[in-house]
């Protein structure tokens, strides 16, 4: 158990409000741990029937994961970082096979592990103020939580883009892009749980009963412009397209991608596509956490936390240095899965049909 998560039952209501804001809640292996008992035990328990996650204060719902421990055992015997990955990977595995309706209030910063534990959600609210990413590739690490699940499956090439460029998005991109599913002034909030957790029997009449028309949707108006200029899932291709074209967004994107580990793009462009052919989550999780163990042996993850959060001089020093240094050689290293001893495995607690 954790302090870093409050754990109570109101109502019929199970409820999980992470309660780290100094770190805008970002999860660590006990936070992780602390809500996979918690949802063990309302599993079949006759007197819980919904279980709703929030935050308990702060300003975002969730910033991801415990990168700076990633980065630290990564520097050593990568042991920790195993750890953790398998303890989060196994949460997320377990709300997406969960038998009860999960609500996830998607308000403020949604980013990384915070999407792993929204997007199983039967109901993912979003408001004015999510800011939803997947900003991996930024620190050397790639969508993971999931990611490659959710984002290979979004309309045209939106998740490729999302995955590499780490793009952030907001409450009404989410609805656009079906990864959120009722849009809610922040304010009514507490409003709409009070109800919920009176009569959890009709959850989504009580979020219609408080939604607001989402305003439009910016991302969903460069969905064209997406669709062409990232149609090719080689890096070097979306690069020719991006420079070949030459306007403005373009160039900003150009811009965005120099910015990142050119190694784990290319591996989220491969990971998107595997995915995308895959038909059970658990069988993507195993391979995301596959990634997971080669990426955290290799030297990004140490430098893009470094450069990003230690630091913050905002200068990676990347290896390879160059999308062209990335060969195909190395890619495929980092898909070979571990050897059997090593692999994830679901809890034994968890549907593994799905």
């Amino acid at each position: 158990m954790t302090d870093d998560v409050l754990i109570a039952v109101e109502g019929g209501v199970g409820r999980l409000r992470l309660n780290r804001p100094k770190a805008i809640h970002a999860l660590t292996r006990a936070m992780c741990a602390t809500m996979t008992d918690a949802l063990l035990a309302w599993q079949d328990d006759p007197t819980i029937r919904a279980v709703m996650i929030d935050h308990a204060e702060g300003r975002g719902f969730c910033a991801g994961g415990d990168i700076r421990l990633i980065a630290e055992s990564a520097a050593g015997d990568n042991l920790a970082a195993r750890d953790f990955f398998a303890t989060e990977y196994r949460l997320n595995h377990l709300l997406f096979t969960y038998g009860k309706p999960v609500i996830a209030f998607m308000d403020g910063i949604t980013m990384g592990g915070g999407v792993g534990i929204a997007q199983p959600a039967r109901y993912r609210v979003a408001t004015e103020r999510t800011v939803y990413a997947m900003p991996e590739t930024g620190i050397g690490l790639f969508p993971d939580v999931g990611g490659g699940w959710y984002l290979s499956r979004l309309p045209g090439r939106s998740g490729r883009y999302l995955a590499v460029t780490g793009a952030r998005i907001d409450g009404a991109d989410a609805i656009a892009l079906d990864l959120a599913t009722d849009y809610l002034p922040s304010d009514r909030l507490e409003e709409a749980k009070a109800v919920i957790i009176a009569d959890p029997s009709d959850i989504g009449a009580a979020l219609a009963r408080f939604a607001a028309m989402p305003p439009d949707s910016h991302f969903a108006n460069r969905l064209p412009d997406i669709d062409r200029l990232f149609a090719s899932d080689r890096l070097e291709d979306i690069y020719a397209a991006l420079r070949a074209d030459g306007s403005d967004w373009a160039q900003a994107q150009l811009a965005a991608l120099d910015t990142k580990s050119p190694q784990t793009m290319k591996v989220a462009l491969r990971q998107l596509a595997q995915a995308s052919r895959l038909t059970r989550f658990v069988d993507n999780m195993a391979m995301e956490y596959d990634l997971a163990c080669r990426i955290i042996a290799r030297p990004d993850i140490v430098e893009g936390v470094r450069a990003l959060i230690v630091d913050k001089d905002n200068q990676p020093r990347w290896n390879p240095p160059t999308v062209e240094a990335v060969t195909d050689q190395l890619v495929d290293a980092i898909f070979a899965p571990l050897p059997d001893g090593e692999r994830w495995t679901p809890l034994p607690q968890a549907a593994v049909d799905a």
